[in-house]
């Protein structure tokens, strides 16, 4: 109540212990995410696609997340998307006024021709937001499977709630503190865990990544140098023959085969490479 006196470090002390609380929140969902995770996973097997709808820092959370899937695990760019509301834009300059409309998710939502393999999981964390909850309604009518993500105690019904409970910011009222933090680690978790099982990771490693650039090269070789036992060079040059793919790469070291036959392999069990070798 008297956050405006305090001294500036008791002030970041108090919002930093605060924080906490995201953390004690996630885990206590840690079964409703791990039964979101579950149902989301055997969809997406199917050709299913993840949809994060929000307004405001919730969007920004949802676009960040799906913009940091196809990096870290060489997907498609639309099979993890992010809607926010007044579009792209919103990314930078406020609009909050969108937030209001029910049927502001309309025209995103039919452009993406949702079906019965679809997920759109609805972001908000005082969890009445007018944009988020129309655009859950209208997934429903699309026949779409749906879920909603928020730390109140208010949510509408979907096949999957997920609440955190954060409590009240120190900051009354803005949710870009910490239920912001426990929204953005929980989808975090969501997209790692369902990419984990989706075999786009191997023991505690990407074993997906695709080396396209200088910084993603330096990591893949290192992955290669702790998966394979290699030393760097080598790494990096059964890295070139792979075409820069971690997974044949691995497999063209433990197996002895050539790239045509690794990548031939891994289609056959479904790209899990724990299976391929």
């Amino acid at each position: 109540m008297e956050l405006d006196l305090l001294e500036t470090h008791r002030l970041v002390s108090v919002l930093a212990k605060d924080h906490q609380q995201a953390i004690t929140a996630v885990e206590g969902a840690s079964q409703e995410i791990a039964d979101f995770i579950d149902a989301l996973t055997k969809r997406m097997r199917e050709g299913g696609r993840l949809i994060y709808l929000g307004c405001g820092t919730s969007g920004r959370l949802g676009v960040l997340d799906a913009a940091e899937c196809p990096p870290t695990f060489q997907t498609d760019t639309n099979l993890v998307i992010g809607l926010i509301a007044g579009g792209d834009k919103s990314l930078k300059v406020s609009s909050e006024g969108e937030e209001d409309k029910p049927d502001g998710a309309k025209f995103a939502l039919t452009e993406l021709n949702l079906t019965r393999n679809d997920t759109v999981l609805g972001i908000a964390a005082g969890g009445t937001t007018p944009w988020v909850i129309g655009g859950i309604q209208l997934a429903k009518e699309m026949g779409a499977n749906n879920a909603f993500l928020t730390c109140s105690s208010e949510a509408p019904v979907c096949g999957h709630v997920i609440t955190l409970k954060t409590g009240a910011e120190p900051l009354t009222g803005s949710t870009r503190m910490k239920a912001a933090t426990a929204t953005k680690l929980t989808l975090n978790i969501i997209t790692t865990a369902i990419f984990t099982r989706l075999g786009k990771v191997h023991g505690n490693l990407m074993v997906d990544l695709h080396a396209s650039n200088t910084k993603l090269l330096d990591r893949a070789i290192r992955i290669l140098c702790q998966a394979c036992d290699l030393p760097r060079e080598e790494a990096h040059a059964l890295l070139l023959q792979a075409n820069g793919l971690v997974k044949v790469a691995i497999l063209m070291h433990r197996k002895k085969i050539d790239a045509k036959t690794a990548q031939q392999l891994l289609h056959t069990v479904g790209g899990i490479l724990r299976a391929a070798l």
